[in-house]
């Protein structure tokens, strides 16, 4: 066997058995726990996603890391998110919700407790707007903290100059999140090829959010997902979006099984993608 990988194995999409390596990490899922208050401006109320649940999925997926992310139901109250990653144990990380008026006080403790970085939805239910952008950037690149980024990827180009001047690392959500989907010549999937040579990390996860598949193949999306695995598999993170909040029709978890393995279809770019870019982002 390989070093650096498990026993622990897959299914591609012909049947074939596919290894999966050892730590091999979800960049970004979710819980959710009505114990916890949502958010005044949120506009998304899943059903509770507990961690019981989670390890489930963790199991199916032979996923050993975690990096736990702070939904819009929940604002900036990250309370949900980083009572989990207490109990996830030293295997998880977590990107958290901030805005300007956070201390250094508070990014410390943060840390201590595993956040990694501070994100930013650009869409309706978001808690934080292009305005704290910056200040928040500035508050967090002395950790080393990262900016991850969701937006519609049709917007890329207008906001292309501010995302390269960061002085943080960015990190970009759901291979660019283009809705509707777009071909490769499109100008600004080619600013998101020009962001991730210039250092940016894209997440190969929720392709149902650029546009719902019956089938759960997701064809169009996964055309842009191996084209900037093609480019730089140095800067690409796998990811399961779990719970997939919103979606009537979710991919189950051997629907995701299948697309990690269409995409990401050997050994070396598995644990590139899978084991090695976490570590270098998440600090594992």
């Amino acid at each position: 066997m390989r070093p650096g990988f498990a026993a622990c194995w897959s299914r591609s999409d012909r049947g074939q058995p596919v290894l999966i390596p050892a730590g091999a990490c979800d960049t970004h899922m979710h819980f959710y726990d009505d114990r916890f208050p949502a958010s005044s401006g949120a506009t998304l109320f899943p059903p509770n996603a507990l961690i019981d649940q989670y390890r489930q999925l963790q199991s199916e997926l032979r996923l050993e890391r975690v990096v736990v992310v702070q939904p819009t139901t929940y604002g900036l109250d990250n309370s949900c998110q980083l009572s989990n990653l207490a109990a996830l144990g030293p295997d998880a990380r977590a990107v958290v919700v901030i805005d300007g008026s956070v201390t250094t006080e508070r990014i410390e403790e943060l840390d201590a407790l595993g956040v990694r970085g501070a994100r930013f939805h650009m869409l309706p239910g978001g808690a934080v707007d292009w305005d704290q952008l910056g200040p928040v950037a500035e508050r967090i690149a002395p950790f080393g903290w990262h900016v991850q980024l969701q937006m519609n990827g049709h917007d890329l180009a207008t906001h292309a100059a501010d995302l390269r001047s960061l002085p943080t690392p960015l990190v970009i959500d759901h291979v660019g999140r283009f809705m509707p989907p777009t071909t490769l010549s499109d100008p600004n999937v080619q600013t998101l090829f020009g962001l991730v040579d210039a250092g940016a990390w894209v997440k190969l996860s929720a392709p149902y959010e650029s546009a719902p598949d019956p089938t759960h193949r997701y064809e169009k999306v996964g055309e842009l997902a191996i084209e900037l695995i093609r480019r730089r598999p140095d800067r690409m993170l796998w990811a399961s979006n779990w719970p997939h909040p919103g979606q009537s029709d979710p991919p189950s978890p051997a629907d995701l099984d299948r697309l990690r393995s269409q995409w990401l279809p050997t050994d070396e770019l598995r644990h590139r993608v899978l084991v090695e870019n976490p570590s270098v982002l998440y600090g594992f």
